[in-house]
């Protein structure tokens, strides 16, 4: 009984392997060939690139609508916008979703990372709404209706304390639309991709080449039209979110005195330190693009300890000398080289 067996036994594996044969096969047809699209969206560019059997380019652009209706203070009708102009309070899941995350960054920096801060940054002529140049005075008004301790979300209605205060989501949103086209590529199998989307970037699998994804950090220059593309270091990655917070090129002289985008939240002006850029490396691109701007407000020695307390972070800061004529770069967290 058992030679006859034998035979069987052999056909069946056999049939095995030819099974398995054609399954890895058809796997990696199933990939498709590689796609890049690009566009515009939340006042910046996007692009995408990606390996899968359909240009998806109508889905993406439909994703970042309704991204840029939920959090876009440019776009009028978009919910953030109507909270901002006394309209409706209720919010979608977008904007719950980026609200919970950006409480969450609040408290762990102390406040450096604070989305009410839009009546500040649009005093100092960075916002959605232009401004003549603040006094002390005007700044010290602002203050009091500036902080995440007077908005509060209740059932997904937003609560505030004072009906000036305004809400400014761009130094997280655009790493959340990241986040919002990486869900929708897992979803659909897509499994090797690149997004990226106004710098702030999600890169899963592979390259086209086969090889991990490679994203250069610029070289810090006085370059307020984004003409050097000098890069500083490339950073080989994959799984994760990146982004990337400046002062070297959003700037502005006033009176001989330079004006930087980032503005302290807890006090009221453009920050003043060695931090030139910070690149943080995240789980999410949401994370990233928070920590990233948290960062250039609260300084290197801050942003340590931060990454300290949640090791799954890390940071590459570029940093000016203090004789102002050379600059250093600080990797924080944990490096495998």
């Amino acid at each position: 009984m058992n030679e006859m067996k034998k035979p069987v036994n052999w056909i069946i594996l056999i049939l095995l392997v030819v099974g398995t044969i054609l399954v890895v096969r058809h796997d990696g047809r199933s990939e498709g060939t590689w796609h890049t699209n690009q566009g515009y969206v939340f006042g910046t560019v996007y692009k995408v690139t990606y390996r899968y059997k359909d240009d998806i380019q109508s889905m993406i652009e439909a994703r970042l609508r309704e991204v840029d209706n939920s959090l876009s203070p440019f776009n009028p009708h978009s919910v953030i916008s109507h909270i901002n102009t006394g309209g409706s309070m209720e919010t979608d899941s977008l904007f719950r979703t980026v609200f919970r995350k950006a409480e969450e960054v609040w408290q762990l920096t102390n406040g450096a990372f604070d989305i009410t801060c839009a009546p500040l940054v649009n005093a100092w002529g960075f916002g959605f709404r232009q401004s003549d140049f603040p006094t002390a005075q005007t700044i010290d008004s602002l203050l009091s209706f500036v902080g995440m301790d007077k908005v509060a979300m209740d059932n997904g209605i937003i609560r505030k304390r004072d009906e000036r205060v305004m809400l400014d989501c761009s130094a997280i949103a655009k790493g959340f639309g990241s986040d919002c086209l990486a869900t929708m590529f897992d979803v659909l199998g897509i499994r090797n991709y690149m997004i990226e989307i106004g710098g702030e970037v999600v890169v899963r699998g592979t390259n086209p080449k086969a090889s991990l994804w490679r994203i250069g950090i610029n070289r810090p220059t006085d370059d307020s039209l984004s003409l050097s593309n000098e890069l500083d270091t490339i950073l080989t990655l994959t799984g994760c979110g990146l982004a990337t917070s400046g002062n070297y090129r959003n700037f502005y002289v006033h009176d001989g005195r330079r004006y930087a985008h980032t503005v302290d939240p807890r006090l009221g002006y453009p920050v003043q330190h060695a931090v030139l850029s910070a690149t943080v490396i995240a789980p999410t691109c949401m994370e990233a693009d928070a920590f990233a701007t948290s960062f250039m407000v609260i300084g290197a020695d801050s942003a340590r300890q931060i990454v300290e307390q949640r090791p799954d972070l890390r940071a590459y800061l570029i940093l000016a000398s203090p004789d102002g004529n050379r600059y250093q770069t600080l990797r924080l967290g944990r490096w495998e080289d």
